[in-house]
């Protein structure tokens, strides 16, 4: 089978002709329908050697949607032929966190030479995926696999990073997303679906604010000088109650503590490479909370499945045939993508 696999730190990935997986014991074997590219998969390619606890080579992809077609003697919780997205965050499978479908914070997590599929074991950019296991895989039904496998990572981890400062976003609060584009449009879309907030949109591109807008927010604006004052004024005056950073600058995170008001939360989903220094007293607000997600939970994946399949939330994809990973991958850097870039099976 065909499958984009990465063979050396800071070169690209290479098209390379695999042996089709066949599952033993507790596998399954997945026939991949699509799978979205994501800025961590530039990350990955473009780690320096020792920078991640990977093994090479492997098959990149962390966004799969696809069909079960074959099952090990033991697998046990999915059916063949049953449709499904495939949940990410791959643990150590045998602490209490992953028995609760919490592999993204497993307690094993340092000691893994991965972080999950595709981010050190093979992935979903090829025409088949070994799961290891079905608690991995969540039931899509007639959702297209085009729509489902960016819920998987751009989906989840926002609508995990909006979960956890769901309290603050009560009637009358204000939330401000930093950053609209692959996660961020869709955690417009999630704010507008699970809390009462008034939702406004910061980016540097005008088509990223025209995606926010079609996403749900009631505002949104470029990065300027004023951007700080223009935002607490649409919140108010008082300032943002919740602030999402999809980027993580800097200059976003600066911007972020400008905006918050007493008591406010800030979740950092963006891995920019900001620093933000905590100091008592300092420039933070009184009351300030700090969450840094990471990707989001089996269950929680299934509930975003279900706002997928009500409508309420809705991704807006590039397409693109798997030979053609390497444009989508251009594209990808240059910030040439719409939304999310999903790959498909020629």
């Amino acid at each position: 089978m065909r499958a984009l696999r990465l063979t050396a730190w800071g070169e690209p990935a290479t098209p390379t002709e695999v042996e089709r997986p066949v599952p033993h014991g507790t596998e399954v074997l997945v026939r991949v329908e699509a799978a979205g590219l994501c800025h961590s998969d530039l990350h990955v390619i473009d780690g320096a050697p020792g920078a991640l606890p990977y093994r090479l080579p492997f098959t990149l992809g962390h966004e799969v949607a696809g069909r079960a077609t074959a099952l090990g003697p033991d697998a046990e919780g999915v059916t063949a032929g049953q449709r499904v997205v495939v949940y990410g965050p791959w643990g150590c499978g045998a602490c209490d966190r992953c028995a609760a479908g919490r592999d993204n914070y497993c307690d094993r997590r340092d000691t893994l030479p991965w972080h999950g599929v595709g981010l050190g074991r093979d992935g979903g950019m090829a025409e088949y995926l070994l799961v290891p296991s079905a608690r991995h895989l969540v039931p899509i039904d007639d959702l297209p696999a085009v729509q489902a496998a960016p819920l998987s990572d751009a989906g989840l981890t926002s609508y995990h990073a909006v979960a956890g400062l769901r309290d603050a976003l009560g009637e009358g609060s204000t939330a401000v997303v930093i950053g609209v584009g692959g996660l961020g449009h869709l955690a417009v879309q999630i704010l507008r679906a699970t809390t009462a907030s008034r939702i406004l949109a910061v980016d540097v591109r005008e088509d990223a604010l025209a995606l926010a807008d079609r996403s749900g927010a009631d505002f949104g604006t470029l990065v300027r000088a004023d951007t700080a004052r223009v935002l607490r004024t649409r919140s108010g005056g008082a300032g943002a109650d919740a602030v999402l950073d999809f980027v993580g600058t800097d200059r976003t995170l600066e911007l972020a503590i400008s905006i918050l008001r007493p008591g406010g939360v800030l979740a950092v989903v963006g891995s920019g490479g900001g620093r933000l220094t905590v100091a008592k007293p300092g420039v933070l607000p009184p009351g300030f909370r700090l969450s840094l997600p990471f990707w989001g939970t089996r269950p929680e994946l299934a509930e975003v499945i279900g706002l997928a399949r009500s409508g309420a939330i809705r991704v807006e994809t590039e397409r693109f045939p798997l030979s053609a990973a390497p444009e989508a991958i251009g594209r990808l850097r240059r910030g040439q993508v719409r939304g999310r870039a999903v790959l498909v099976p020629d």
